[in-house]
């Protein structure tokens, strides 16, 4: 596992078209996902789409967004990642269009949960940093992955807006519709994404046939299944809070607005913390970084939940939990890279976000049930403050790899 694979040094040029395509792609695709919590009121109202419903599609779409991570992050790095980011565009096509030509609640289950789940597994940010990541100088790597990141998150600020007034204008139905057509940007700009295999010194990447026994051995590793275990509440406070938070914020009173308002602060202050993130993963361990992260995110959730909820506290609270919203991906994929090189980067990035989407599912699931159940969630912020604890805890129980194995 410890072999390396370094990637032979592009030019400038390429570096940069890889990293404005890639940060185009993951716009788009983890934009779109950002504004679901703005259409499961809407969709209820508009065609009859049961809360629960549109709920449990989220939470699947985590689920399935996960298993399918380490699938197509082993075919990237065995075929290049824009090959996968391509077909990602269609499922993700097909996933918006199909709700939003036949609103109920199996389509919303099929389309939001499986088919859109396959998309952003494969269109999203995994495989645009896992390319970043394979082009980059390795001195440079965590805080070019970090620029990549940062520009992803543009897409996360601009589409709130966009499907908010789209449902004003057209209806929750038409803002599907304007999702699935702005999905099909994926397709042609994929194409400036390593579109074929990386050149590299080393044993070739593993691919999909090896991808159990890779998976195996590096669960096996006792600090890569802790960064894993870690990355579960990741999922699980994220997934709660883009799918619940626009509706627990009506729920306190405040207009659906303020909802709108909070979902683009966080994509908007992610870009400077995704960049920093990067940044700092070059020049600190990325584990401890990550157990800071999750602690600073388990204290603004406290502080949001137990205090009185205003609209400038929520505004205040959205900022901060953007800034430290994704910055976890650059660490994250900079620890594995520190640890097993890049020639199995995409695969192995899958491995340890499976994790995360698991919490995911739970999350975005369970706020859901809790919503049909007793119409609040306020059985649920205890669970994310415990979840947020034990991530710190577990990132800081890491050691760094030996300097007589580790890869650059």
């Amino acid at each position: 596992m410890q072999n390396s694979a370094a990637a032979v040094r592009p030019d400038r040029s390429v570096l940069w078209i890889t990293i404005i395509a890639a940060s185009a792609t993951a716009s788009l695709a983890m934009g779109i996902r950002q504004t679901y919590g703005l259409l499961l009121l809407p969709l209820a109202t508009e065609s009859g789409v049961a809360p629960w419903a549109f709920g449990l599609a989220v939470a699947l779409h985590n689920l399935v967004w996960g298993l399918a991570q380490p699938v197509s992050g082993a075919m990237a790095d065995r075929y290049g990642s824009g090959r996968v980011m391509a077909a990602g565009g269609i499922f993700y096509v097909l996933g918006c269009g199909l709700p939003a030509l036949f609103p109920s609640n199996a389509t919303v289950l099929i389309g939001i949960g499986l088919l859109s789940g396959i998309g952003v597994a494969s269109a999203g940010t995994g495989l645009a940093l896992a390319a970043v990541g394979r082009v980059a100088p390795p001195e440079k790597r965590g805080e070019y992955i970090g620029i990549a990141s940062a520009g992803g998150s543009l897409g996360q600020a601009a589409m709130v807006p966009l499907v908010f007034g789209a449902i004003g204008w057209i209806g929750a139905t038409g803002a599907l519709a304007t999702l699935a057509v702005s999905a099909l940007l994926i397709i042609p700009i994929a194409r400036n994404i390593e579109w074929k295999p990386t050149p590299r010194v080393g044993p070739p990447s593993a691919g999909l046939r090896g991808l159990p026994a890779l998976a195996r051995s590096a669960l096996a590793d006792r600090d890569f299944a802790l960064l894993t275990g870690g990355f579960f509440a990741c999922g699980f406070q994220l997934a709660f809070l883009t799918t619940h938070l626009p509706s627990h914020i009506a729920l306190c009173g405040m207009p659906a607005s303020i909802g709108m308002t909070a979902l683009m602060l966080v994509g908007l202050f992610n870009i400077p913390g995704s960049w920093f993130c990067g940044w700092l993963s070059s020049r600190i361990r990325p584990e401890n970084g990550l157990g800071w992260i999750y602690l600073a995110r388990t204290v603004a959730i406290a502080i949001f939940a137990y205090t009185t909820p205003t609209e400038w506290g929520t505004i205040v609270f959205a900022a901060v939990m953007g800034f430290v919203w994704l910055g976890t991906v650059p660490l994250t994929s900079t620890a594995i890279a520190r640890r097993f090189g890049v020639a199995n980067l995409g695969a192995l990035y899958g491995v340890c976000f499976f994790s995360h989407q698991i919490g995911g599912f739970l999350g975005a699931g369970s706020g859901a049930l809790l919503m049909e159940t007793v119409g609040n969630y306020n059985a649920f912020w205890p669970v994310m403050l415990v979840v947020g604890l034990l991530a710190s805890a577990l990132n800081w129980m890491t050691k760094s790899p030996d300097p007589r194995t580790a890869v650059a």
